[in-house]
């Protein structure tokens, strides 16, 4: 007990390193095995423990009957190996081969025997003092006791008080009832562990068949998993199979299907909303296109009035272009954002990155002159098809962004590779990076940080410029990320490239 104590700690930590089960069905085919296992051990043991309790009470029977018959013939040397055969001494004749005698007398041993299986003349054994000492402790009881003797084996001995106060001790060797129960242990071993290999075998094809309905239900799942939910029109795949409804499978198939009844239900009610917004984004921006065209032109019309203008009239009409100016820009970004929710196909052609960069770097030398603009381009020209207007919107939004958002000095550099048959472009400047709470929804639409990474910045956008950038390169087929921190902030636009031309 205190050796188990004491190795518990590590005996439960190699059970927790044991391989376990994931799947239901491994699980539950390991269950039953476990469960057969030992109801097949608690059999076996039942009917090992009770044989060899059957064959003992047989040998106990044995000695009852012999009695101390042999023990008294080994008293003043009356025994002999002739008496087996059956001379005047007849009472010994019926004594089994390997049958034990001895004779105790204030605790010491007078006299022991044994019978021989042949006819070998030599009855004595040879004790050890250990095997002395432990037939002396044997009660006198006449009921049976099992002793280890070092000499002769195992033994079930039975003593007696003789006449002469003597003890009178017969014994019977227990290997003929251990090797039997040692048989039907290696049988019992053999035909349970059949017996789990062929239920362990038929019990996985069982628990496969009665999770098929489940395993319909997953495979459905799975297929849900990996439908883009976030936008657009989603058809959901067929309903899974229902079984009988009486059954936890069932139950569980018939819930899933109405669970997507109402997700089929929810994303056609979310994508006719997305309809209704992005048209009325459309029709709103293309109406107001007109209306605020003639907001600015009248102010630059009231501006070249030649008669005398007061100031602060002159100031105010300076305003309102201004403020119809940037009011038209919005505009016209809402309706590009519209039009790509809309799916509407962009030009594709040949276009020369390398030409546009060189082109949207000059325009931002000579929009931020307190700006260093340097470029890291290749030797040869890169191509990609595409759009030509929309992709120089997308590398003026960028560079705007770095401008905007950064202190005067900050170091902007654009640099152009291609990569595994794609062109990527890097935008990068050492400015203070964007807050970590702002860079999940940096390309999403009206995105605007409480605290600019300029702080003396004028002329906010909308929140609009990194969320048409996003819109234009996923119409494009490519991919933009952001990698932001305080000193380094870097977009890279990875698009598809073309030949060279």
């Amino acid at each position: 007990m205190n050796l188990l104590r004491r190795r518990w700690p590590r005996l439960r930590t190699g059970l927790r390193h044991l391989p376990r089960p994931r799947t239901l069905r491994a699980r539950l085919t390991a269950g039953l095995v476990v469960l057969l296992a030992v109801s097949c051990a608690a059999v076996g043991v039942a009917a090992v423990v009770e044989l060899n309790g059957f064959l003992t009470g047989r040998l106990d029977q044995q000695l009852q009957q012999s009695g101390p018959s042999f023990p008294q013939s080994l008293e003043h040397g009356k025994y002999k190996p002739s008496d087996r055969d059956g001379d005047e001494h007849g009472d010994t004749r019926r004594q089994a081969s390997g049958t034990f005698g001895a004779r105790l007398l204030k605790g010491r041993i007078t006299n022991a025997a044994l019978i021989p299986a042949n006819d070998d003349p030599d009855l004595t054994v040879g004790l050890t003092a250990h095997d002395r000492a432990l037939l002396a402790g044997v009660p006198v009881d006449g009921r049976g006791h099992t002793v280890h003797l070092r000499s002769i084996g195992a033994y079930r001995l039975m003593a007696w008080t003789g006449l002469d106060g003597d003890v009178l001790m017969t014994g019977l060797p227990l290997e003929p009832v251990r090797a039997t129960v040692h048989r039907l242990e290696l049988v019992a071993a053999a035909v349970f562990g059949l017996a789990l290999a062929v239920a362990g075998v038929a019990g996985a094809f069982w628990v496969r068949w009665s999770l098929r309905p489940l395993s319909r239900v997953a495979a459905t799942a799975t297929r849900v998993s990996e439908l883009p939910l976030a936008s657009g029109e989603v058809a959901l795949p067929p309903r899974a199979p229902e079984t009988d409804p009486r059954g936890e499978v069932g139950q569980v198939a018939t819930a899933f299907n109405r669970m997507l009844g109402h997700v089929e239900d929810a994303l056609t009610k979310r994508h006719a909303s997305e309809e209704r917004l992005r048209t009325f984004a459309a029709d709103a921006s293309h109406e107001l296109r007109t209306p605020v065209a003639s907001v600015r032109g009248h102010a630059e019309l009231a501006l070249l009035h030649p008669g005398p203008v007061p100031p602060e009239v002159t100031r105010a009409l300076d305003r309102i272009a201004a403020e119809s100016s940037r009011m038209g820009e919005m505009v016209d970004d809402l309706l590009l954002l519209a039009r790509l929710d809309a799916g509407r196909p962009l030009e594709r052609e040949p276009v020369d990155l390398t030409h546009l960069i060189l082109d949207a770097v000059t325009d931002a030398r000579a929009a931020g002159p307190d700006h260093r603009w340097t470029l890291d381009l290749p030797e040869d020209p890169v191509t990609v098809p595409g759009d030509t207007h929309r992709l120089q919107q997308v590398l003026a939004n960028l560079l705007a962004n770095a401008r905007l958002h950064t202190p005067a000095g900050t170091k902007v550099t654009v640099l152009l590779e291609q990569e595994d048959g794609a062109a990527l472009l890097r935008v990068h400047d050492d400015g203070p990076g964007i807050p970590k709470d702002i860079q999940p929804g940096v390309f999403e639409r009206f995105t605007r940080a409480e605290h600019r990474r300029r702080q003396d910045a004028t002329g906010a956008g909308a929140g609009l410029g990194l969320s048409i950038v996003a819109a234009v390169v996923e119409a494009h087929g490519g991919t933009v990320t952001l990698e932001s921190a305080p000193g380094s902030t870097t977009f890279t636009v990875r698009l598809a490239a073309g030949r060279d031309t």
